[in-house]
């Protein structure tokens, strides 16, 4: 129950983020394409991987508020998915809230299962590799992108999002524990 209930609280907080700033700013993120989600992740990412190369950073907001960042923007990547009529640019906090544990629900069962199969290795991942796996799943985003959408073998954008949201929760998990720097 450890895992569950910590994974419950790092998305939590990242929902709470997420609300205030839809009911501060609307769904302005509707009129994101995908590869523009995945290059907002791509900057966040990039970003903790130049602070820990670095050892430094000048900017106020740490490697928590970027992983938690790449989670909500995983989120709005898979609304987006789902979303296809374009002219439909603001819905409902209400609304947008139902998704966001819809989405996170789904998450959330792949994880169970993972960590079923897994045994829960990311435990005794990096920082480093979270990262690192966070680009490698984008890059594949912008090549699927770049192919229209189509895979010959390969799971598609919405598998991608999904992970990356995972990382996510376990990095901001693991931060939480003290094991990974903040």
């Amino acid at each position: 129950m450890k895992t569950n209930e910590q994974y419950d609280e790092a998305v939590a907080q990242c929902r709470n983020t997420f609300l205030k700033k839809t009911a501060d700013y609307g769904t302005s993120w509707r009129v994101y394409r995908t590869i523009s989600v995945a290059d907002q992740i791509y900057i966040k990412a990039k970003r903790i991987r130049t602070i820990q190369e670095k050892k430094d950073q000048k900017i106020e907001d740490g490697i928590k508020s970027e992983f938690e960042g790449m989670l909500n923007y995983s989120i709005i990547g898979l609304i987006q998915l789902d979303i296809q009529d374009e002219t439909v640019e603001q819905l409902p906090v209400d609304q947008v809230e139902k998704l966001y544990n819809s989405k996170v629900a789904m998450a959330k069962q792949l994880m169970l299962d993972k960590n079923h199969d897994y045994g829960e290795a990311w435990r005794e991942m990096s920082q480093e590799s979270f990262i690192d796996l966070i680009l490698a799943k984008l890059l594949r985003i912008k090549q699927i992108v770049a192919n229209e959408g189509k895979t010959l073998v390969s799971e598609g954008i919405d598998a991608n999002f999904y992970d990356i949201l995972n990382y996510a929760a376990f990095a901001l998990i693991l931060i939480k524990e003290g094991k990974h720097v903040s």
